[in-house]
């Protein structure tokens, strides 16, 4: 599957990239998720959309992220503590912080950039 680079890895090659989202594949990994990734060699850039009231439990793992709330409103749980993020809000997330996140009333669109490359969304 092309994830808007040429191959799943990375574009394995130092080359400049200019896509459009309205290029790139959309996914859905789960119900009420659409994921669109755009890879480089090693970071990677995400755009989700997700339905009214979606929960993504809360989770870590070994890649830093930041993350940009471009649609809705978004009631994220970081660490313990509840904060609530909508569009134009901008979020980081060092690697192995605990958080999960409940959409609210509307959809919510959110680009997610992590590093280094998480090949466990590559290869799913």
């Amino acid at each position: 599957m092309s994830h808007g680079n040429g191959d799943s890895n990375g574009n394995g090659l130092n080359i400049a990239q200019h896509l459009n989202w309205s290029k790139i594949p959309v996914e859905r990994p789960a119900e009420g998720i659409e994921r669109q990734m755009f890879v480089g060699n090693r970071m990677m850039i995400c755009r989700f959309r997700f339905k009214p009231f979606l929960v993504t439990p809360e989770h870590d793992h070994p890649h830093e992220q930041m993350t940009i709330v471009e649609r809705g409103r978004v009631r994220f749980f970081i660490e313990g503590k509840e904060r609530i993020a909508s569009a134009g809000d901008v979020l980081h997330f060092p690697s192995h912080c605990w958080h999960g996140a409940t959409m609210l009333d509307e959809e919510v669109v959110l680009i997610d950039i992590f590093s280094p490359l998480r090949e466990d969304f590559l290869n799913s």
